[in-house]
């Protein structure tokens, strides 16, 4: 794609999007977590927690039209969950509470889910103008930190799985990571 065409390309959201993958011992993913935190988007603002867990897709928001947007739009085409059995998620209507910091990292209460991610490694720039999702070729820009610790909780108990983190000490990579600064054009 030309400079041209991609500066002609409209925002259609920006926010934060941080999200984590844990692992068993055999490397399967256990679970899946993204958290949404609209500042303005086509389809509104506001947050968002999009889990799979044992096969099972939750989605929870105050604003459940801006979540299934956001779950079906943007979350069924990453990379993260092709693989997984990815079925029609139960949308929630329910309190969603963030707070993350580029420093020390994010915690998370949606309905009984409970999501920290801490210990973060590193802060770089990403973008791309070939981000593929359903709806065709996206831009993306943003602030991403790996970190090495998530864990998450539903109704108290502790969610099996751990964070892979992987890369070299110059460029740390990690399955769970938060961001900042993204922004979504089409």
């Amino acid at each position: 794609m030309s400079k041209s065409s991609a500066a002609n390309r409209r925002i259609i959201l920006a926010g934060a999007n941080p999200g984590l993958r844990l692992f068993d011992e055999r490397g399967k993913v256990t679970a899946y977590a993204s958290i949404w935190m609209v500042d303005w988007s086509i389809r509104g603002s506001g947050t968002a927690v999009v889990l799979w867990f044992d096969g099972i897709v939750r989605v929870v928001s105050e604003d459940v039209d801006l979540a299934a947007w956001l779950e079906r739009y943007f979350v069924r085409s990453f990379l993260e969950v092709q693989g997984l059995p990815w079925h029609e998620p139960a949308v929630e209507r329910d309190l969603v509470q963030v707070s993350m910091n580029l420093a020390d990292g994010l915690s998370a209460k949606a309905a009984d889910i409970q999501i920290e991610m801490g210990g973060v490694l590193d802060r770089r720039l990403f973008a791309t103008d070939n981000f593929q999702l359903a709806e065709g070729n996206h831009s993306l820009s943003l602030v991403i930190a790996p970190v090495r610790s998530a864990t998450v909780s539903i109704g108290g108990a502790s969610v099996p799985g751990f964070v892979q983190v992987d890369g070299s000490p110059d460029r740390p990579g990690s399955s769970a990571f938060l961001t900042t600064a993204e922004v979504w054009q089409r």
